[in-house]
């Protein structure tokens, strides 16, 4: 559904997620995680690092239902939030059980504190919530 207006590019395509195994390892092994209350913020620095998002859902978040729900809510967020990020980096997002039953706005200002405190989004004297 287009609105014309001038909105930034919020797409998630193949080209911005992480899938190959190897670099969720690099970001684990790099040891740079945020903690939030709904989820683990890991950043990867290196080659090719270019604000691209992959998402982990272990078991401890429940089925297969919720597990797929936590994923969408995380590439979401992820995605409408993009265009305030910098730097060339690579995140990791791994989901944790609360993630599926917290009020949206809940998981938006955990994703933005978890950002602000991994020093990817520039500072503004305003909050856009």
């Amino acid at each position: 559904m287009s609105h014309g207006s001038a909105s930034p590019d919020e797409g998630l395509p193949a080209a911005r997620r992480l899938r190959a195994t190897g670099l969720f390892a690099e970001a684990y092994a790099q040891d740079r995680c945020c903690r939030g209350r709904h989820l683990l913020l890991w950043t990867r620095r290196g080659a090719g690092a270019a604000l691209r998002v992959g998402v982990v859902t272990s078991r401890k978040v429940g089925g297969a239902v919720q597990r797929a729900k936590a994923r969408r809510r995380l590439r979401e967020v992820f995605r409408r939030h993009r265009a305030e990020l910098h730097g060339e980096v690579d995140l990791v997002m791994v989901a944790r059980a609360s993630l599926v039953e917290a009020p949206w706005a809940e998981v938006v200002s955990d994703f933005l504190r978890v950002v602000d405190k991994a020093g990817l989004r520039a500072a503004t004297t305003e909050s856009k919530t």
